[in-house]
């Protein structure tokens, strides 16, 4: 199977990269080429544009950061439709909005082209070991001819159901994860102010019942400084606002959401759409002008984090 890859950025980069190593033909593009070239020099072949890559592809999998972006390499005069042949696929590993890309797989059924949505969570670092979750919704034939790229991707691959059950699914994780990060750096700064070793505070908070996946990853990059998990606030403020969607649709009232959501968007008037998703808590120290920081933790998160 001839796989395109539109979307080579922090998390896309890797996704194609396990793509690769497993050996797949792979076709790559992005707006930029310059992240295309440790692909390039892997093995991949690029595109000149989302059709001229579609048009070299069995299966296009698109990895961008706005369902405005996915709908412009879609639909657009040089876009994946124009020139993906029937009976190909789209894979669509963005975390979108269910109805976009119901609306998106309309059109693409209309040329004969059927629609996957995995988006994928766990963060970038598992991204680049292949260990990260994949989230799949849409038909169980389309699935199961996909599922050994899925599976070079990933660790855990989840069927969720019918087209638009993953993009449920992931907007609920992420909105836990962002929960769970405002909590983390609460109960950090608890631990500084309470004279604690922070350190010995991580390893006994990891160790105890109020543990959480974010704690044990995204705590270590506030605890070093870096605020390096390559998610951006701009990210997390678009996945927050996808889960009040959801909250009104389904008619769920999402109250530490909505709290958590107004924190996040704090942070991105105060530091900016690029900064990383972690500096959310540097809100926290900034307002009682207290560093959370520890000897002992990695700069970047290493794939085995």
């Amino acid at each position: 199977m001839r796989m395109g890859f539109i979307g080579l950025g922090n998390l896309g980069k890797h996704l194609a990269a396990s793509l690769l190593r497993e050996g797949f033909t792979v076709t790559v593009h992005d707006l930029d080429k310059a992240n295309a070239e440790d692909l390039l020099a892997a093995g991949a072949s690029w595109g000149d544009s989302p059709k001229a890559l579609a048009v070299a592809s069995d299966s296009v999998i698109t990895c961008l950061p706005s369902p405005r972006a996915v709908d412009a390499v879609m639909t657009g005069p040089e876009g994946v439709l124009a020139g993906l042949a029937s009976g190909g696929t789209w894979v669509e590993m963005s975390t979108n909005d269910q109805h976009e890309i119901q609306r998106l797989a309309e059109l693409a059924a209309a040329q004969g082209v059927a629609t996957l949505e995995a988006p994928v969570t766990g963060g970038v670092h598992r991204a680049a070991s292949g260990e990260i979750t994949v989230l799949v919704g849409g038909e169980e034939a389309a699935y199961q001819a996909h599922l050994p790229a899925l599976q070079a991707m990933g660790g855990e691959v989840f069927h969720m159901g019918p087209l638009g059950s993953a993009s449920v699914i992931k907007v609920i994780t992420n909105m836990l994860a962002f929960i769970h990060l405002v909590a983390a750096g609460e109960a950090l700064m608890l631990a500084k102010r309470g004279g604690l070793d922070l350190a010995q505070s991580f390893a006994a908070i990891r160790a105890s019942s109020g543990n959480s996946f974010v704690h044990e990853t995204e705590s270590q990059v506030i605890l070093n400084g870096s605020y390096n998990i390559g998610f951006t606030l701009d990210l997390a403020c678009k996945d927050l606002g996808f889960a009040h969607d959801l909250g009104r649709e389904f008619g769920v009232p999402l109250e530490l959401a909505g709290m958590v959501e107004q924190i996040f968007a704090r942070a991105r008037a105060q530091y900016g759409g690029d900064a990383w998703s972690p500096k959310v808590v540097k809100q926290l120290e900034d307002a009682l002008g207290t560093e959370l920081r520890a000897a002992g933790f990695p700069a970047v998160l290493s794939e085995n984090d």
